[in-house]
């Protein structure tokens, strides 16, 4: 795949990019006041309409994201042009006629950008349109002149080549073991950036760290002092390294910058079973925040005396029942914080201003029953900001909102052909599970009253130590409610986001009191009332892949079949297995404590093996896998299609993607996918999905 500069088919484009993001401001109506704004947003149809077309759940963002520049006078977004490339295009706020496409590529995404001041910005290549996923460290850094100018190579993606027609001094470019790590908030021309050393297996070793001038292409170290091993750093709102982490092996240490400059030894644990307090943001002054277990056992947010760094007793912020991650919402103008952006099962903000804190009532005013977040660069001197809104039912759409007038305009959706109206309805509850445990469960119902239980997808995420789930649009989910089935996302034990015992309660636990934890969600949901016992089908990805077999084979009667992509089929194969993008660390130390052992647990392992019980397998199965994944590499699921064929079951649909790795990044390969989830779930639990697409894409045999 080519890297070079901007191509000459999207300069032809520009044009028609134009008059889409034009069409888009237009839409929203300039003038738009806030009465407007809030009809618009709580009409209801008196009726659903009809069911949404599959390719609107799974094609790509009109406008995937946007940001002001820090004056307000500049907004960027990635749009995508009527062929389905993305560009990075620039709209004056004030002249929205007046509109800029500054950046794209002819074979790949936009990933990445930020403002970097009032005039550049930054930009890195995201995901091919072919599927192939970038590695993320490797994905190279231009910078470019709000007008389009100035464009310079930073550094070079590993992949493709160099254009020797694009502005930039060559000794001067950085090769791709350097990557983006920070804007600062200072109004310099400068980006922070970072250099990964790793050994001849591909696994850390050191992280050095470095400012570059956009506009010169000059280079300076800033890591001046730090320990060797240094893999972790954490800059603070101007730039400026705070906070640095170390690992030998499994043993991490926490250094901090004192008063005098020289970094501190502050906290040590180990990496997986221990980990010391992790730090989060600091304004370069006064405020450094970290996050840590609080009495409850969910992580929250605590301020540390940069004198005597030490942590203060009570959080800054926490949730009950949720993990606290975030950020600190910073003005370049007053340098100081304004207040945080934080995550639970929805993004939200809590602001130390009382000006913003208005601001921010006044928009939840406009858009009620949705995640309104605020961004602004000098939040102190312009009353102009871009309200990002969403909600379970509502794509990301994007808003110009003024707080000295009160009024906002609408500037464009991520997804404006889906109807907020059709959308199911997703809601987070949480229930006992059979020895007592607190689970959370994400539950999305069809629109409509129904009459009497539903058929049910019980939706596996993947991971497993993740979160699976949030308050937000999801495409799957989303796709399925609309096809009639009730989706049950279980946070099963190992899922962080909801605190320590739920995450250390799933150790060592794969196909036992995991997969308990899954039937127990849907055991809860039949006895709601919501869901037809006889018509249930378990699904997932991944590590959901794995849960989907386990449950086939662990509790045969509760499922009809069963849909496993890029699926992990045997523990041990996690292990074995040398061409996967695991690390030593992980396998060696990670895996060891939260799977288990691969000597001493081989017995649990056979057990929990859905390769090696695969003979117990009878229900119809949906399996797919990408050609290329390096995370589940196919042999996974090769040996388990043989595995289940042998031993009789031949009701097995099987697919490989070409090109693809974890996941399908081609639209047509989704649409292919869950064309054929949709007819699969319809004649074994179901009822008629829609036609067939015409022709289907090729896919490997």
């Amino acid at each position: 795949m080519s890297m070079s500069r901007i191509g000459k088919r999207l300069w032809a484009e520009r044009a028609g990019v134009r008059r889409l993001l034009s069409g888009l401001v237009c839409v929203a109506g300039l003038a738009a006041g806030a009465s407007e704004v809030a009809a618009q947003t709580t009409s209801t149809p008196a009726a659903m309409p009809g069911q949404p077309a599959l390719i609107d759940f799974f094609r790509h963002p009109q406008m995937r994201s946007a940001e002001l520049s820090p004056n307000g006078k500049y907004l960027a977004a990635v749009v995508r042009s009527g062929d389905g490339s993305s560009m990075l295009a620039v709209i004056e706020v004030d002249q929205p006629k007046n509109v800029k496409v500054v950046a794209g590529f002819g074979d790949a995404s936009i990933g990445r950008f930020d403002w970097v001041n009032n005039d550049y910005l930054v930009y890195s290549a995201g995901m091919t349109e072919e599927g192939n996923v970038r590695e993320l460290q490797a994905s190279g850094l231009w910078s470019v002149h709000r007008d389009g100018s100035g464009e310079r190579l930073l550094i070079v993606p590993k992949v493709g080549v160099r254009d020797s027609t694009s502005s930039r001094v060559v000794d001067r470019t950085l090769t791709p073991d350097w990557a983006l790590a920070a804007v600062p908030q200072d109004g310099s021309s400068e980006v922070v950036v970072l250099n990964v050393r790793g050994d001849t297996k591909g696994d850390l070793r050191a992280v050095r760290l470095a400012r570059l001038n956009v506009e010169t292409g000059i280079r300076r170290f800033i890591d001046e002092g730090a320990p060797q091993g240094t893999q972790a750093w954490w800059v603070d709102a101007t730039g400026q390294p705070w906070a640095l982490q170390t690992r030998q092996n499994d043993q991490v240490a926490v250094y901090l910058k004192g008063r005098a400059g020289d970094w501190i030894r502050w906290k040590t644990g180990d990496l997986y079973v221990d980990p010391p307090p992790t730090p989060v943001s600091s304004d370069g002054q006064s405020l450094r925040l970290i996050a840590q277990r609080n009495a409850q056992g969910t992580t929250a947010l605590f301020r540390v005396d940069p004198e005597t760094l030490k942590i203060e007793d009570q959080p800054l912020i926490s949730a009950k029942g949720f993990d606290v991650t975030g950020g600190l919402a910073y003005d370049r103008n007053s340098k100081r914080a304004l207040g945080l952006y934080y995550n639970t099962d929805a993004p939200g903000s809590l602001w130390f201003d009382a000006k913003l804190k208005g601001w921010q009532a006044a928009v939840d005013k406009l858009l009620p029953g949705r995640a309104n977040l605020l961004q602004c660069g000098e939040c102190m001197t312009s009353s102009r900001m871009l309200v990002v809104s969403q909600s379970d039912v509502q794509p990301a759409e994007f808003y110009l909102f003024d707080g000295a007038s009160g009024k906002m305009q609408m500037i464009g959706s991520s997804r404006p052909w889906i109807k907020a109206s059709e959308m199911g309805q997703r809601d987070l509850v949480r229930i006992r599970a059979r020895d007592g445990l607190e689970i959370p469960v994400m539950v999305t119902l069809p629109r409509g009253k129904a009459a009497g239980p539903r058929p049910a997808v019980v939706l596996v995420h993947g991971g497993p130590y993740v979160q699976g789930t949030q308050w937000t649009w999801n495409p799957v989910s989303q796709f399925l409610a609309t096809r009639g089935y009730v989706v049950i996302e279980p946070e099963f034990r190992g899922s962080t986001g909801y605190g320590d015992p739920l995450f250390r309660a799933g150790w060592k636990q794969w196909g036992l009191a995991m997969q308990d934890d899954v039937s127990d969600a849907l055991q809860w949901a039949i006895k709601k009332g919501w869901v037809d016992a006889k018509r249930v089908c378990i699904a997932g990805a991944s590590y959901g892949g794995y849960a989907t077999l386990m449950g086939l084979i662990k509790d045969p009667a509760q499922y009809q079949c069963g849909v496993s992509w890029v699926g992990v089929t045997d523990i041990d194969l996690l292990y074995s297995v040398h061409w996967s993008d695991a690390s030593d660390v992980w396998k060696d130390f990670g895996m060891t404590a939260m799977v288990g052992d691969r000597v001493k647990d081989a017995e649990q392992f056979r057990r929990t093996s859905p390769l090696k019980r695969a003979a117990e397998l009878k229900q119809p199965l949906l399996l797919a896998y990408g050609a290329s994944d390096l995370r589940v590499p196919l042999t996974h699921g090769t040996e388990f299609k043989g595995a289940v064929e042998a031993a009789g079951n031949k009701d097995v649909e099987w697919v490989v993607y070409a090109g693809e790795g974890h996941g399908w990044a081609k639209l047509e390969n989704n649409l292919d996918f869950f064309g054929r989830v949709e007819r699969f779930l319809a004649k074994h639990i179901g009822t008629a999905p829609s036609p067939a697409p015409a022709a289907q894409p090729a896919a490997a045999p």
